[in-house]
């Protein structure tokens, strides 16, 4: 075989490729790498500089109802064109302005929200509304019917941003997406506000209930709670050398993740925290709350301030400093990489 020349390869594969073959032996070191080589990018969007400008010109080109979800996604610059920031998760930064409706719909994807900016806007989950404020964790289960409003909260009416997160690439993968439009342009409400996290929210559950689903019966945790309980273990614990105090967001049922395809997280960084670098093959994407800092990512460094957005590819390295007192919100793919058996970390 040894006298085999490269031409007589090259005629072998275009005489195999019309019949829609191809060789392994070519391909093989790609498809089986030694180590993640995924082609998504470091990046950051600055909210107040570039985002927020660019959504509020959106509200004068087109209607929240128009658009159904009048959404700027956030592209990984590795991926233009995909809808996607990492290749497996989407993430966009959604406004309504005050009087609007985003009409009710649902589709198998799993959805959260996160509040960027803003107060005063609602969402309506399967019958139950909850208002938004910043920092609170909302999500949609798949198949759910929801819509979104903007009353105004104490007589104040303001335009509202958060952060859409969704499995959109996964289901896509999958060939599994299915979507339908309400007949109704708002929901009726029909429990009283608060209600999920009344049965759900304190460690307990009503005695009869029967949960069929794998996403969490808590569809709105609320900041206040969760900025509380990072207050608390500041005060008791010493940060994490590499993540600070950090809390994962979960199902009270399970213990498991909120939804089946996406992780989320919490955490606060002190005053001065110079972290040490980790890193995971779930790719995470990271909404600044509070505070400022540096996200140091695969080599490269992003300033953050609060409200801008940035992800961290699939394992690279990321260490974290910060100039005063920052809180982090993020979300990933880490329940799907579980339940594969494939989830790796290093802390370096």
């Amino acid at each position: 075989m040894s006298t085999v020349t490269k031409a007589q390869r090259a005629d072998y594969y275009e005489r195999i490729r019309p019949l829609h073959l191809a060789p392994l032996w070519e391909s093989l070191h790609t498809l089986v790498p030694r180590e993640p080589q995924t082609p998504c990018v470091p990046a950051l969007w600055r909210y107040d500089e570039v985002i927020k400008p660019l959504l509020m010109q959106s509200a004068s080109l087109i209607t929240a109802e128009e658009a159904v979800r009048r959404v700027l996604v956030l592209e990984n610059p590795a991926l233009p064109g995909r809808a996607c920031i990492t290749q497996s998760l989407y993430a966009g930064l959604q406004l309504i302005m005050p009087g609007e409706v985003a009409p009710s719909h649902r589709h198998v994807q799993s959805a959260l929200r996160f509040i960027v900016d803003g107060r005063g806007a609602y969402t309506t989950v399967e019958g139950e509304r909850t208002t938004m404020v910043p920092g609170d964790f909302i999500i949609t289960p798949s198949w759910a019917w929801h819509d979104h409003g903007n009353e105004g909260i104490d007589g104040v009416s303001e335009p509202v941003v958060w952060l859409d997160g969704l499995d959109i690439p996964m289901l896509r993968f999958f060939d599994a997406g299915f979507a339908e439009n309400d007949e109704k342009r708002m929901q009726t409400v029909s429990h009283p506000e608060g209600q999920s996290f009344a049965r759900f929210g304190h460690n307990m559950v009503p005695v009869r209930h029967d949960h069929a689903t794998p996403t969490s019966p808590i569809f709105s945790y609320p900041y206040s709670r969760s900025r509380e309980a990072l207050a608390q273990l500041q005060k008791s614990e010493v940060p994490d050398a590499w993540q600070g105090h950090k809390l994962r967001y979960i199902n009270p049922l399970t213990g498991g993740a909120p939804m089946p395809t996406i992780a989320t997280f919490l955490q606060l960084l002190p005053k001065g925290f110079a972290g040490k670098a980790h890193r995971s093959t779930d790719g995470s994407v990271y909404s600044v709350v509070e505070g400022r800092g540096t996200a140091h990512i695969g080599g490269e460094s992003f300033a953050f301030g609060p409200r801008d957005t940035f992800v961290v590819p699939s394992w690279a390295p990321l260490r974290l400093d910060t100039s005063e007192e920052a809180v982090l919100f993020s979300f990933s793919d880490r329940p799907v990489q579980l339940a594969m058996g494939v989830l790796r970390e290093a802390f370096l």
